[in-house]
């Protein structure tokens, strides 16, 4: 079955043109979807996704219209394959993964988001560890300051229950036990 999908990203835009160009394809079922780009949710692409059945082929007029960006146009590629469905768009006849060609197109596309994010992940941790290097802390700022954790430990060595160091310093007696743990090691 072909499955036509829809999507404009304000409520003023017009759907027609899309429902026509889908509806001359031969997409016997339309799923329409008028959502902000910036929006998450598009109920009508997931009721498509969860509607399919193997053989399917999803239709799009453009694939901009499927996508936001190219890891997301991978991710719904990825749950049509799944489903043992296609994906055809009208006007970017290679990107049609029910022939060779277009599997091919999209088996490169997906090593070149794969390549790309290695490359984030490498910049980000190479970034990190200069900003490490310079003196940046990451994290939650510790709960207490030097002169807190003296005090914490003294009163704790002195046989003061964490509860009680706790609610002295204004914090969670979690933050106590860790201390105690630490100085231990």
């Amino acid at each position: 079955m072909l499955l036509g999908y829809a999507g404009v990203s304000t409520e003023d835009q017009d759907l027609r043109q899309q429902r026509s160009a889908l509806r001359e394809a031969g997409c016997e079922r339309l799923f329409e979807e008028k959502v902000s780009g910036a929006t998450r949710s598009r109920p009508q692409l997931t009721a498509m996704l969860d509607h399919l059945r193997a053989g399917d082929v999803v239709v799009v007029t453009r694939l901009d219209r499927l996508a936001r960006s190219t890891r997301d146009l991978l991710d719904i590629a990825e749950r049509l394959s799944a489903a043992g469905a296609g994906l055809r768009s009208l006007a970017e006849p290679w990107a049609d993964t029910t022939s060779p060609a277009g599997r091919m197109v999209l088996t490169v596309f997906a090593g070149i988001a794969e390549f790309e994010r290695a490359l984030i992940v490498e910049r980000t941790g190479t970034g990190r560890a200069a900003a490490k290097a310079r003196g940046v802390r990451f994290g939650r700022p510790p709960a207490l300051n030097a002169d807190q954790v003296r005090l914490a430990r003294r009163l704790h060595a002195e046989g003061m229950p964490a509860r009680d160091i706790a609610a002295t310093l204004g914090v969670h007696r979690a933050t106590i036990y860790r201390l105690a743990a630490a100085e231990a090691h």
